[in-house]
């Protein structure tokens, strides 16, 4: 059990500060303790300060999510040549593939995650772009004693993506949750909210906890988001694929 606190996650900002960023997984400029594992590339919690419009630019090979926690994010990509509304729980993925450009917007007040995962690049770089928007009420929540969840992505969700071994949710605890990281999965957990504590480990607010497999008991009552991956995805991951060809070029 790794806890990396927003002081220690990669930061950033676009327009002058107008839209500032932690992030959990940054790029190399970013700073921050946590490298890309996994089939996790990029991780990024964003707020907008200020109505704020990130211009377009462009992306290949990953799949893109963006989850609005809070507020109204608005898109806009080449394929579609239309902006797009998504309001607070509405997931999207961009599926880059061959390529494609996009812009957001962002509304005062409004917060998103925008994670990077990694497919197999070898294949989705041969594939066009394309892009589903998913509404916050196709998710169903399962009410348990103690907490909900609201699946994401995996069983009894219709979130399709390329990146194999995925599941996703967002959990509301409301007294007590036991986290189960099966065999050959990692957790990458973000506290969203509340005043929790996991396995007697006091959480705060923006923490992100990278779990390897097994069971955790999470106490107290707020929010927190879940990501599984394979511990070992079964293809080369691009930062496998650049740490090999920087070998092979000394």
């Amino acid at each position: 059990m790794r806890i990396i606190s927003k002081a220690d996650q990669g930061q950033g900002a676009f327009n002058g500060g107008e839209i500032i960023e932690n992030k959990p997984i940054g790029f190399p400029q970013d700073g921050g303790e946590v490298k890309p594992f996994s089939n996790l590339f990029y991780w990024a919690n964003a707020v907008a300060l200020k109505d704020s419009t990130i211009g377009l630019h462009p992306h290949q090979g990953f799949e893109i999510m963006s989850v609005v926690l809070e507020g109204t994010i608005k898109h806009y990509d080449s394929q579609m040549d239309d902006w797009v509304d998504l309001e607070k729980g509405d997931v999207q993925i961009i599926r880059a593939g061959k390529g494609i450009s996009h812009a957001e917007h962002m509304s005062e007040g409004s917060r998103m995650f925008q994670i990077w995962v990694d497919p197999n690049l070898n294949k989705t770089m041969q594939q066009p772009a394309s892009y589903s928007d998913y509404r916050a009420a196709e998710f169903k929540t399962i009410v348990n004693e103690g907490h909900s969840v609201k699946r994401i992505i995996g069983e009894g969700s219709d979130f399709a993506l390329d990146t194999e071994g995925m599941q996703m949710q967002h959990i509301e605890v409301d007294s007590e949750y036991k986290l189960v990281v099966p065999e050959g999965k990692q957790a990458s957990v973000y506290v969203l909210e509340g005043e929790l504590a996991m396995e007697e480990n006091a959480l705060a607010v923006d923490d992100f906890i990278i779990l390897e497999p097994g069971s955790y008991q999470t106490t107290g009552t707020g929010t927190i988001f879940e990501l599984l991956t394979d511990q070992r995805p079964s293809y080369e991951t691009y930062v496998e694929m650049m740490a090999r060809r920087s070998a092979s070029l000394r």
